[in-house]
């Protein structure tokens, strides 16, 4: 690597990228890729943290439409993302990374409780932090806790990985003439109401000046790519 640009990042990973082309579970293969280069930043002295979602297992908000009350079905859904996490903490293992997985939920047979201050620690002994569980509370979704955790562990930056190379006006995949962004406002993302990150998460950025870079997280290389700085994907900032 030439240069490190980051110094601490937060690495935001949907349920749908765990899962592949499947839809749901968990693709392992795919997920080892993510894991090597993750780990590979690692070694290079970047500080990484991981918030990751839960929807390849299941998803709070459909279920809710169904008849399940909300706050249950959110928290079955933080469960799926103590799932996921234990997961990439033993894939991170095996390839000689040392992880931890602080949960927002107490589970203390499988994961330490999240206490900012330990996370900091954890960061600084160059540790990979796994944040599980959300924010701990429903109504809430883990982009917000994305947001909240980078806030909170002063991120240079939060990435967030997904299947497309970054933010469109429209769904690209639906959509063949929908149009890529290269770089936005956190107020043009807000005002233009694009789903790739919720409101309160573009918002929770925009106040502690956290830029934001949307990329195919799926696409070897890329992880470092962005860590280089190398132009790819959506930049979302500050005016």
């Amino acid at each position: 690597m030439s240069k490190k640009i980051y110094k601490r990042v937060l690495l935001k990973l949907s349920g749908e990228i765990l899962a592949g082309d499947k839809g749901y579970g968990i693709a392992t293969e795919k997920l080892d890729k993510i894991s090597s280069e993750i780990a590979e930043a690692n070694k290079i002295g970047i500080e990484i943290a991981i918030v990751v979602g839960g929807g390849n297992i299941f998803r709070g908000v459909s279920s809710a439409s169904m008849g399940i009350d909300r706050a249950t079905a959110d928290y079955v859904g933080m469960l799926a993302t103590v799932m996921n996490s234990i997961i990439i903490q033993e894939i991170l293992k095996k390839k000689g990374v040392q992880t931890r997985v602080l949960s927002a939920l107490e589970i203390r047979e499988i994961a330490e409780t999240y206490i900012r201050r330990r996370a900091l620690r954890h960061l600084e002994k160059g540790r990979i932090i796994i944040f599980a569980a959300g924010t701990g509370n429903p109504f809430f979704t883990t982009d917000t806790a994305a947001a909240l955790r980078a806030a909170e562990i002063g991120a240079d930056v939060l990435l967030k990985g997904t299947k497309v190379d970054g933010i469109y006006d429209r769904d690209p995949n639906l959509y063949p003439s929908a149009v890529k962004f290269n770089q936005l406002t956190f107020s043009e993302a807000i005002e233009k109401e694009l789903k790739i990150l919720d409101a309160s998460a573009f918002s929770l950025c925009r106040d502690n000046n956290i830029p934001i870079i949307v990329f195919n997280v799926v696409e070897d290389g890329n992880i470092m790519k962005v860590l280089e700085g190398e132009n790819i994907g959506t930049l979302v900032k500050g005016a």
